[in-house]
């Protein structure tokens, strides 16, 4: 990692804890579930990514590949090729990247190209080389949890806590400093409603890990279920559970709707400190 990509690391891990942080979602899919197909040109991604920051975006996470139930697996010269152009262009403008990719080759040529995290959604478990990619790239990262499957009759939380360990063993294997891990319960991912409704609501038994907690409930299925019409959670729904998330312990947001989440946990954090 080149020295003005370490500063721009160290700089977004500082912010966390003094008040919230907001990731925008940036994906360059043409199957993602919320926006796939709207910033598969690199221009319209780039002008999408300087949209959120201008609207108080801290990371922009760029992702080419779906994670949705159902998305066709990519291969890793398509993951390349769809991120390139866009991770080039955004890291001209030290702007802080992550990049969203359960592949170590994907990782490592991201943060060659300027990413400062990494985003993985299986929580270095996917591919047996990304522990040791993450540590020779000096970048930060995101451990998510994540099943193959749901499965009702699992306390979630306990399922978390024993992911957690395995991720977090390769991590100490791999001497990936502890001070830039963050953790994410992964909402949506092999879950029941009730069970998103959980991990949320139970965010704080996660606080003795000692990590930062990245919460990305946006525009997720369950929220407009619960709002009554079973379609894409809206606005609404995902400030609601943002806000829920961060009266439990989470510190990173990982939204689409940047400017609304921006001033929504703006004001959370000024009430919470007393302004």
């Amino acid at each position: 990692m080149r020295a003005d990509q370490r500063a721009r690391r160290d700089a977004f891990l500082s912010l966390i804890g003094t008040r919230p942080v907001v990731m925008g979602v940036l994906n360059v899919t043409p199957d993602s579930f919320s926006d796939g197909g709207l910033f598969q040109s690199p221009y319209a991604a780039v002008a999408q990514a300087g949209k959120m920051i201008g609207e108080g975006a801290d990371i922009i996470d760029v992702g080419a590949e779906s994670t949705r139930p159902g998305a066709f697996t990519v291969s890793e010269a398509e993951e390349l090729a769809r991120l390139e152009p866009v991770v080039t262009a955004l890291a001209q403008h030290a702007t802080a990247l992550s990049v969203d990719t359960y592949k170590a080759g994907v990782a490592a040529h991201a943060v060659a190209l300027g990413a400062i995290l990494i985003n993985d959604v299986w929580g270095l478990q996917r591919d047996p080389a990304m522990a040791e990619t993450v540590a020779a790239s000096e970048a930060a990262v995101v451990i998510m949890h994540n099943r193959e499957e749901k499965d009702r009759a699992l306390d979630i939380v306990t399922d978390m806590r024993r992911f957690f360990d395995r991720s977090l063993a390769l991590a100490a294997r791999a001497e990936i400093p502890d001070a830039r891990i963050i953790l994410d319960p992964g909402i949506g991912f092999a879950k029941t409603s009730q069970q998103n409704i959980d991990a949320v609501r139970r965010l704080g038994e996660l606080r003795d890990y000692g990590r930062p907690i990245l919460v990305g409930v946006s525009r997720k299925k369950f929220l407009g279920q619960r709002s009554g019409n079973g379609a894409e959670g809206e606005r609404a729904g995902t400030l609601a559970a943002c806000l829920a998330a961060a009266a439990a312990g989470a510190s990173l947001f990982r939204v689409h709707d940047v400017a609304e989440h921006v001033a929504a946990l703006q004001v959370f954090h000024a009430i919470r400190t007393g302004g």
